[in-house]
């Protein structure tokens, strides 16, 4: 009878500590966002951006939040289809950001620079807008972009590139 409890306890023992099977990482690996060139015409010149896009409502209200850093050229696209008057804020986000405002025409509507990073005010251009650019706070600053300046996205913002999108913002207005 020992030996039978013995033998029980070795083979309990074994089973608890087998080796898990693996996961399957490719169902579960994160993919890696598309970035979409962005390029803002300003009065010192083209400044080109590599932005992810937030073109799901999931990922319109997650947006950046929980972000530690964004890099000098990288940022969030918000398209607006249609276009509409939207409000943000920076519940959950670590970061400052400049958000910038783009009506239907391609300018730049409304900048709010280096929102406060966790707070509830929202942040408005009043206006519908065709989508919200978020770029890491102060970028705007030390680029010289400001209201009026013209955006444009995808193939029509950096036409000797191959861009291949169906994202393609071509506004008319030109500088």
């Amino acid at each position: 009878m020992i030996r039978f409890a013995a033998i029980l306890a070795l083979g309990l023992l074994a089973a608890c500590s087998a080796p898990q099977a693996a996961p399957d990482n490719g169902a579960q690996a994160q993919a890696v966002p598309a970035l979409l060139p962005v390029v803002i015409r300003t009065a010192k010149g083209a400044h080109r951006f590599d932005v992810e896009v937030a073109d799901t409502p999931q990922a319109q209200e997650k947006g950046l939040m929980f972000r530690k850093e964004l890099g000098p050229n990288s940022g969030m696209l918000f398209p607006m289809d249609p276009p509409r008057t939207a409000s943000f804020w920076m519940k959950d986000t670590l970061i400052p950001l400049d958000m910038i405002f783009i009506r239907t025409d391609g300018t730049i509507a409304f900048l709010q620079a280096n929102t406060e990073p966790y707070s509830r005010v929202p942040v408005s251009a009043g206006v519908p807008v065709a989508a919200v650019l978020e770029l890491a706070g102060g970028r705007a600053a030390a680029l010289g972009i400001k209201e009026g300046d013209q955006v444009a996205w995808g193939g029509c913002a950096v036409s000797g590139d191959k861009v291949t999108t169906e994202r393609n913002f071509c506004p008319s207005a030109s500088r």
